[in-house]
């Protein structure tokens, strides 16, 4: 198969760095379904949904992410090979170098980020986009109760630490309220990553 359509690609985009987008939500507040609608909406366009490395196994549900036992993320994260890295609850997540690669290439890049962690990715990333998904209390109360997953006192507590999302400052801010249907919240979600998306 020939690479010349690719290699033009590449070739027009050099000079144009591509947006990196960083998507952050409280529990329960539907992220990542949102950020699955998005992906598949996206599919066809200059834009790359990056996998996580995450030392957490693998679910049936949730995200596909990449998992590494913690010898193998820590062997990786001593090599350089990780641009974003964290610790979240016991688990290790990391973003790898390729999201530099497809930066360069022009494409637009969308990461599951850390509310924790945007301070030191700004550092690391100044032109970084943050996409915060927010929900009313009553909405986020519903959800958590309707998953089931959580005790009374845990619910509570989550929603507690979700009231912390709301002090959230950053100058390239993007706020996306998640209060009615995927549909609606998913559609702003598509629009802002292609109102910012390069297409001269």
């Amino acid at each position: 198969m020939s690479l010349e359509p690719y290699q033009k690609i590449v070739d027009s985009k050099l000079n144009r760095p591509g947006q990196l987008f960083y998507v952050i939500g409280a529990s329960g507040v539907g992220k990542d379904s949102l950020l699955d609608y998005a992906r598949v909406a996206l599919a066809e366009e200059a834009i790359i949904f990056a996998h996580r490395y995450i030392t957490r196994p693998p679910e049936l549900q949730g995200e596909n992410h990449v998992h590494l036992t913690e010898p193998e993320f820590m062997n990786r994260l001593n090599r350089g090979c990780f641009k974003f890295n964290w610790q979240s609850h016991g688990w290790q997540y990391a973003l790898g170098r390729e999201v530099d690669m497809w930066l360069a290439q022009g494409l637009n890049v969308v990461m599951n980020g850390s509310r924790e962690y945007l301070q030191h990715a700004t550092g690391l990333h100044p032109t970084i986009r943050p996409i915060l998904i927010t929900a009313s209390e009553a909405h986020l109360r519903q959800r958590l109760v309707q998953r089931g997953r959580e005790s009374a006192e845990d619910i509570e507590e989550r929603i507690a630490r979700a009231q912390v999302f709301s002090n959230l400052q950053h100058d390239n801010l993007t706020v996306i309220n998640n209060d009615s249907s995927i549909e609606s919240a998913g559609n702003t979600l598509v629009k802002t990553l292609l109102n910012r998306l390069d297409r001269s």
